[in-house]
C-alpha cells in the first residue's frame, strides 16, 4: 500500500479504486475510474454513473443535487450485499470529512496486517502476500 492514496483513486460513485481487484492485482491492471481510457477496464469506460456526471459537469456523485440517485442506489445495494461496503456511505464520508481524511482512513482499513500490501475489496486477497481475509479484513 502506498503511503497515501491519491485522490484520483476515489471514483465518482464512492468506490476506492485502490482496493478494486482490477487495480491492486497486477494481472488485472486498471488505473482507476478517473484515468485516461487506455488505463480503464471496459466496465469503467462504459460506466453510466461516470457518463451522467460528465454530462452534468460534476466530478463526484455527492456533488449532485440528486444524490443519491437510482443509479447509485442500485450499485450501492450490490456492493453492500456482496462486499459489505456502501458506496453511498463512502461518498457521504468523503464529502463531510474531506477526501484526504477519507482516503487516509481507507488506507488504514485496507492495508494487509502481514505485509502492508493492499487488500482487495472484491476478493479479500492481499496484492503482495496473497493472504485471504474475512469480510471485516481479519486474517482467515
Amino acid at each position: 500500500m502506498p503511503d497515501r492514496i491519491p485522490q484520483a483513486m476515489f471514483a465518482p460513485c464512492g468506490m476506492n479504486c485502490m482496493v478494486c481487484c482490477r487495480h491492486c492485482l497486477p494481472k488485472k491492471s486498471c488505473g482507476g475510474c478517473l484515468m485516461d481510457a487506455d488505463r480503464k477496464t471496459e466496465g469503467s469506460k462504459n460506466c453510466r454513473i461516470l457518463a451522467c456526471l460528465r454530462q452534468k459537469g460534476l466530478h463526484y456523485c455527492f456533488s449532485c443535487e440528486n444524490f443519491p440517485c437510482s443509479l447509485l442506489y442500485k450499485m450501492d445495494k450490490r456492493y453492500r450485499d456482496r462486499y459489505a461496503e456502501s458506496l453511498i456511505e463512502n461518498s457521504i464520508l468523503a464529502r463531510d470529512q474531506g477526501l484526504d481524511a477519507f482516503l487516509a482512513a481507507e488506507r488504514k482499513k485496507w492495508t494487509c496486517q502481514k505485509c502492508e500490501g493492499i487488500i482487495s475489496l472484491h476478493d479479500n486477497e492481499c496484492s503482495e502476500c496473497h493472504t485471504f481475509f474475512g469480510k471485516n479484513r481479519t486474517l482467515i
